[in-house]
């Protein structure tokens, strides 16, 4: 009687460990990526909540509220031209549109897209 032995090979382990590898690195790259959006956003909610008190919502003013915030929290992208205060109807809205390109290894990059509007209430 023979056995055989019964197990994972070292090829088999590099099939399993690379893509691993390869989506724990992914992973590791978009990690800043998301806080600094989280940054942003609150931001965007604090300068909207100071706003919301106001009779006159002036976009100047929210402006530089959301450039000290972004200054404070040393938040380089987006940039100030990316923010747009505006009337949609009744209401005044802070939108922020932009796009972040994270290279990830040779010729790959990974490209996140973000889109955030707070309503001024």
């Amino acid at each position: 009687m023979h056995k055989r032995q019964a197990g994972i090979t070292f090829i088999g382990w590099l099939v399993l460990l690379i893509p691993v590898a390869i989506v724990a690195y992914m992973a590791i790259r978009l990690v800043p990526v998301y806080l600094n959006h989280m940054k942003v956003t609150s931001a965007v909610k604090q300068a909207a909540d100071e706003s919301s008190g106001e009779a006159v919502v002036s976009p100047s003013a929210v402006r530089n509220s959301i450039s000290r915030r972004l200054d404070i929290e040393g938040v380089s992208s987006p940039t100030m031209d990316q923010f747009r205060v505006a009337r949609d109807g009744d209401e005044w809205v802070i939108e922020v549109s932009y796009e972040k390109v994270e290279p990830l290894f040779g010729d790959i990059s990974l490209l996140v897209t973000f889109d955030k509007r707070v309503v001024i209430q």
